[in-house]
């Protein structure tokens, strides 16, 4: 099953358990349509509000220590936490139920081709806020959708080897750039063991736990297992050791690991900072609205700007 169909039958189970609450109100309450429609949306989106704020609880029962410079107070918290809400909301309401992978080309652009990558449980609509900055940006890119949903992330990696090299091809480039959210960056990372990284100028990940999250715990599926962390100080899976024992410092060089201090999935929250790699850290930012926030794609844009001059100067040595 897609992460598409799974996520319209959870819109439907939300629709009926709406209407069914409405029903019940009319009868035994004798409210008016509207009310009762109301009391039915509401009791929805309530249950979507306990689940968000459980998961900033778990991950905080697991978080890693807070950097003074990243701290914030409960106004700042507030705000973080109805961005996660409303994003997450946005995101797998309307967004990811709708949302086909896509590839845009730009035959004037002056950077590196995006590849984008999702992660767990998603696909190529949680890039509805990063994708319209590529084109208004004139940068080739392409989403993919990584499935099946529940499958094991090594069996990920020909699939973007396939897109990869589509998207070079079609772009007339040499490298692309990597951005990938979660559990797209080790799926990235793990097309690299494979298939190499020549062909990688940068690999961006959002908030990806390149040393495990103990909410995976939670998680169902081969890639949820590929990700389990046992406490804040206890040890990764032996599959991330694996992945990582098997990275060349070369490698590392060409990512940036960007990351919240209030992720409130990936817990504790320093398994995103990978050594050897840039790690950009931020505060007030929750997992989903990574991929959203203006601070943060702020930031991914920074490094694919970064990458122009030696794309340009690239092309200029293969026309010569």
């Amino acid at each position: 099953m897609s992460s598409r169909t799974l996520l319209r039958l959870v819109l439907l189970v939300q629709a009926l358990a709406a209407l069914a609450i409405g029903a019940a109100a009319m009868r035994w309450r004798d409210l008016a349509w509207w009310q009762a429609t109301a009391l039915g949306l509401g009791s929805v989106a309530l249950v979507r509000l306990l689940i968000n704020a459980n998961n900033f609880l778990m991950a905080a029962r697991s978080a890693s220590p807070t950097p003074i410079e990243h701290r914030i107070g409960p106004g700042r918290a507030l705000r973080m936490y109805w961005e996660e809400f409303s994003t997450s909301m946005l995101t797998t309401s309307w967004l990811m139920p709708r949302a086909q992978a896509r590839t845009r080309i730009h035959s004037d652009s002056a950077h590196p081709p995006v590849l984008l990558l999702h992660g767990y449980g998603c696909n190529s609509g949680y890039w509805a806020s990063l994708a319209p900055m590529l084109d208004a940006a004139r940068i080739s890119h392409a989403t993919l959708d990584l499935e099946p949903l529940t499958g094991d992330i090594d069996d990920y990696a020909a699939r973007i080897e396939e897109a990869a090299a589509r998207l070079c091809a079609q772009a007339g480039a040499r490298q692309l750039i990597v951005v990938a959210h979660s559990m797209g960056g080790l799926a990235a990372r793990a097309w690299m063991r494979v298939h190499g990284a020549d062909r990688v100028a940068r690999l961006v990940t959002l908030g990806t736990p390149h040393h495990g999250t103990c909410l995976a715990a939670f998680g169902l599926g081969i890639n949820a297992g590929q990700m389990r962390r046992m406490g804040v100080a206890g040890p990764e899976c032996a599959w991330l050791t694996a992945l990582a024992g098997a990275e060349p410092a070369a490698v590392r060089a060409r990512i940036t690991s960007i990351y919240s201090h209030h992720d409130n999935i990936i817990a504790p929250q320093t398994s995103s900072e990978l050594p050897g790699a840039r790690n950009i850290a931020f505060g007030g930012v929750g997992h989903v609205a990574l991929g959203h926030n203006r601070r943060v794609l702020a930031a991914v844009m920074g490094e694919i700007d970064a990458l122009r001059a030696g794309h340009v100067a690239s092309a200029a040595m293969q026309h010569h």
